[in-house]
Formats: structure tokens, C-alpha cells, sequence
């Protein structure tokens, strides 16, 4: 039986029998790669009758079980993952390469080594490299077992010799599976290799952690169907020549998907960081037009980060417009209301928007504390050291309400601010933390004149 040729979706993991420029699943252009099958291996289809316990349960015969969480070590870490790994879930963990995924799961070993049994398998470095590394973290433990292969069933059978309780693989784009006659790496390779570690993961009761590298577009490298596959996906964010990590749940089937970690990388690894407002806030500069401070939701957890804005006259018959940190088609909004509703002529003008400390703000309350730092930076004057800012902006220049607002508040109260402005509607019953002065405003023009007279 000749082998079939199949053409994979790399954004969405779409089949197709031959190659297209467009992927007729997602709309994604020059996505398609061409992989070629082995023919499946017959199979003899068990009869009814052989398969004792393989039928359907009513769900009140089905009787539940709890949830077995350990604790990692890293309180971001167990927050990430919505309170501590789950025994028998399948962890995949993105990033970059350089960005220190081995580093945070190496590192993880010396907690969790104390009462379990953990295998470490890499296919990227040998035995004696692991230990080099381990030593430098002062990663350290006699139930701690290093392994070097990538060919899955060496893998499989070395998990059922030693019946570890948790499980490394680092990375699974160097795994490969001998029955699959395609290079590792590839898209069915990946594929095969991680519904291997599935099943015995689930067969066995062992928890397991897998790298896997990034592509250029920043998403795991391999298909589509990978993270469906597994139960968490977290993405390990972050500047590679910046000392600060972030650590994102994209998929989680036992927690919240908007948590966030937040890790410094230090000589010694990563160093974990409990509150993060105090960090993304020091150096902020005082005095300085063009800085404002946002307050956004990252899951239960409040963040306050500063936000820069400068503009400055173009020279170009398109002036430019860079973000980082913010979206940029929220950036392109926001400056069309302030030109239209707060009397702010910035079509003449470059502007360029950034987020400090690497954190990404993608939430609508953050909309006017960047619309006051472009403002501050037109028109050159500075913003109150101790005001904050929280609300979402419409196209017609009003404030909006926003959700946890206390619970910001509290925070910013926390942290020494001593102002903040909020939007009026739906706001009248609230009492502010001791300490803190509300500002109450309609609109974006109301704000602007409060931020830039408060200074």
C-alpha cells in the first residue's frame, strides 16, 4: 500500500489531499506543509463481547472523584495552574528558546523531589549537562532521575522500569516515534509522540510537563491539535535580554485561563515574584510628561503597571504608530477619539506607546490611563506622581465602567496612590480605601483637564 501524502494546516491543524495557498479551514495564507503517512497497519476490531467494562455509564452511575493537586514550589506557578498541578494532567509549556522553560522546570524539581519520584527526559542535552545545569540552580535529590533519549518507546519503557510520580520531557519537537518513518520534529511526529504521552499519562496516574518550542508567529511549533490535546498550555513570556518572565495559562481545564506569573531571572534561575506592581513600578520616572499609571485585571489578581507615551512631530506624509505592550488597533482608536472628542491634533504627529516591564495589557480599563498619557505628552506636562487612572473609553469620548473595580482600588490605595479618576456612571455608590481621592468623570476631555491640573 503506497504511502499517502497529506497537507497539515500549521494555524489550525486543518487535512488536506493537496496543497492550497490559502487554508480553506482558517483563512490562513502559506500555512500548509506536506506530510507523508505509512499505511495504518490492519487491525482486527474487538467484538462487543471482548471488551468487558468498555460500555456506556449513565453519569449517575459514574461515581466523581476530587482533585489531586501537589504543590510546585512557585506560588506562580500553582497560581497559573489554578491552585498546584493536577495528579495525571498533561502540562505543555511554550516559550522561546532562551527564555528559561527547562530553567523553571528543572528548577521545580528541587520542591517536588522531596516526596515524589521524578524522571527528567531530555533530547536536547546529554546527562552530564543536565547535571552542570542542576548544580548551577542547586537542584538536588536521590528520587530525582535524568534521562537522555528521544526515541518514545525507550521513554515509555523507562517510566513503567522506575514508575515515576512526575514527568519531564523537554522538548517534545526532539521526540520521535519509530513506527513513523517521517524526521522528528514534524508535524506527525509531534502529534504521535504527545498522544503517546497522553495515554500513558492517563493510564498511569503520572503527571506530565512538556516543552515546546515556539514559531516565528509565536505559537507552538507543530499542530493545531497539540493543545487540544493536552489539558495546559502555558506560554513563558518575555523580553530574552530583560530580567523579567510572565507566565501565561492559555488553556487550563482545572483553572482560570487569565492568571498570570511573574519570575525575574537571576545568576542562580528564575526567582519568583509575589507582588509585581512594586516591580513593574520602580524606576518609574517622577515629574515626567508622557507616564501614566494603569491598573489592570490578571485574573483575581490586580496589576499596576506604567504606561509611556511620546509624541512628537512627523516628518512623514504617514506619521508612525508604534506599541508595545498594547494593542495597536485599540492605540489607533483611542487617538482617533482623543483627536475627535478631546481636542488633541495628533494626525501631524508620531506616536509611540509602550507598557514597561514587558507586560501586556489587553483589557478595556486600561484605555484611560494611555489616552491621559498621550495627552500628557501633547501637551508636555506631567501627571500627578500619586494619580492613577481606570475606565474604558467609547467612540464618543465617554468614560465607561469597568469590572473589580474595589478590588483595584484597594490596591492602588495599597501602593501609596493617593488620586485616581473613574468613570462617573455606575460609580456613585462606591466608597473609596481610606486614603484615596476619586475623580469622578463623563468624559475623555473631564479627565484630561483633572490629570494634567492635578500636576
Amino acid at each position: 500500500m503506497k504511502p499517502k501524502t497529506i497537507f497539515y494546516c500549521t494555524n489550525c491543524g486543518n487535512e488536506t489531499l493537496q496543497w492550497m495557498g490559502k487554508c480553506p479551514a482558517c483563512g490562513a495564507w502559506n500555512t500548509l506543509t506536506e506530510h507523508t503517512e505509512a499505511p495504518a497497519k490492519a487491525s482486527r476490531r474487538a467484538a462487543p463481547t471482548e471488551r468487558d467494562g468498555r460500555r456506556p455509564k449513565r453519569l449517575s452511575q459514574i461515581v466523581s472523584g476530587s482533585e489531586q493537586r501537589f504543590f510546585s514550589g512557585f506560588g506562580e506557578l500553582d497560581r497559573v495552574l489554578g491552585g498546584g498541578a493536577v495528579k495525571g494532567s498533561l502540562v505543555l509549556v511554550g516559550g522561546a528558546p532562551g527564555i528559561g522553560k527547562s530553567t523553571l522546570l528543572l528548577q521545580i524539581c528541587r520542591e517536588l523531589g522531596k516526596t515524589n519520584r521524578i524522571l527528567y527526559v531530555s533530547g536536547e542535552e546529554s546527562e552530564s549537562q543536565l547535571k552542570m545545569r542542576a548544580e548551577r540552580l542547586h537542584v538536588a535529590g536521590e528520587d530525582l532521575l535524568l534521562f537522555a533519549e528521544t526515541e518514545m518507546d525507550e521513554i515509555v519503557r523507562a517510566v513503567n522500569e522506575t514508575e515515576p510520580d512526575i514527568l519531564i520531557v523537554d522538548s517534545i519537537q526532539t521526540m520521535y516515534a519509530s513506527e513513523n518513518d517521517s524526521t522528528p520534529g514534524g508535524i506527525s511526529q509531534v502529534k504521535d509522540c504527545t498522544m503517546a504521552i497522553l495515554q500513558l499519562s492517563k493510564q498511569t496516574g503520572v503527571t506530565v510537563f512538556v516543552v515546546g518550542h515556539v514559531n516565528k508567529e509565536g505559537s507552538i511549533a507543530g499542530p493545531k491539535v497539540l493543545e487540544h490535546m493536552v489539558d495546559c498550555v502555558l506560554y513563558f513570556e518575555g523580553e530574552r535580554n530583560g530580567p523579567y518572565r510572565l507566565l501565561r495559562a492559555a488553556k487550563n481545564r482545572f483553572g482560570s485561563t487569565n492568571e498570570i506569573g511573574v519570575f525575574e531571572m537571576c545568576d542562580t534561575g528564575l526567582r519568583e515574584i509575589p507582588n509585581p506592581s512594586e516591580v513593574l513600578l520602580a524606576g518609574r520616572p517622577k515629574g515626567a510628561a508622557g507616564t501614566c499609571v494603569a491598573c489592570a485585571m490578571e485574573g483575581s489578581r490586580p496589576v499596576l503597571a506604567e504606561v509611556q507615551a511620546l509624541v512628537t512631530r512627523s516628518y512623514l506624509n504617514v506619521p508612525r504608530r508604534t506599541t508595545d505592550g498594547f494593542d495597536f488597533n485599540r492605540a489607533a482608536l483611542l487617538v482617533a477619539v482623543l483627536e475627535k472628542r478631546g481636542g488633541l491634533r495628533l494626525s501631524d504627529c508620531d506616536l509611540f506607546l509602550n507598557v514597561i516591564g514587558g507586560l501586556r495589557i489587553d483589557e478595556p480599563g486600561s484605555d484611560l490611563p494611555v489616552a491621559i498619557a498621550v495627552a500628557s505628552s501633547f501637551r508636555d506636562a506631567p501627571v500627578s506622581d500619586d494619580l492613577t487612572a481606570i475606565g474604558e473609553i467609547g467612540l464618543t469620548g465617554e468614560t465607561r465602567m469597568v469590572s473589580s473595580l474595589e478590588q483595584r482600588l484597594s490596591e492602588i490605595a495599597r501602593l501609596g496612590f493617593t488620586k485616581c479618576i473613574i468613570p462617573r456612571n455606575g460609580s456613585e455608590k462606591l466608597t473609596p480605601p481610606k486614603g484615596l481621592q476619586l475623580f469622578r468623570v463623563r468624559n475623555i476631555r473631564e479627565a484630561i483637564e483633572i490629570a494634567l491640573g492635578e500636576s
